[in-house]
């Protein structure tokens, strides 16, 4: 986890001395990134909050996710991971949204194999959604995960 925390450290610092905030929407990370980011002094000075949508109802009446994109692709889509980051950048009244949404396995999600993530980050400037494919235990890809995201959200803070 000593990756992780380094991520969220520099992060934070960044995002301490550029004044924005953060939000997160979490799926197959189910609170990780928030939490990584909690663990870091200074957090409280950036994270504003977070929510983990793990169901598609969540994702729909919370982050506001169309439900026709969810009808038609599934939970685990870049356009998905988009429009999380923005919907919890939206709700929670942050400069940068990140979201996370993927499969960790054991076995296929929405015709997606495992390892197959997705990182949202929406800003002031625009939505993107990166895609990963990462192997391992359950666990293990969703720590990846988490470090994609921290590793989008230090990209978002530098740009």
């Amino acid at each position: 986890m000593t990756n992780l925390h380094h991520l969220s450290a520099e992060a934070v610092r960044k995002a301490l001395d550029a004044g924005r905030t953060v939000a997160t929407a979490e799926s197959l990370t189910a609170g990780m990134v928030s939490a990584v980011l909690a663990d870091t002094p200074g957090a409280s000075g950036i994270l504003q909050g977070g929510v983990v949508a793990y169901q598609n109802s969540v994702k729909e009446k919370v982050l506001d996710v169309p439900s026709v994109l969810l009808a038609r692709v599934g939970s685990v889509d870049p356009d998905v991971a988009a429009a999380m980051a923005a919907g919890a950048r939206t709700v929670l009244n942050a400069d940068i949204g990140i979201s996370t949404t993927g499969v960790a396995g054991p076995e296929a999600h929405d015709g997606k194999p495992v390892g197959t993530v997705y990182v949202g980050i929406a800003t002031a400037a625009g939505t993107a959604a990166f895609e990963y494919a990462f192997s391992g235990s359950r666990a293990e890809i969703r720590g990846q995960a988490c470090g994609a995201a921290l590793e989008r959200l230090l990209e978002a803070l530098s740009g």
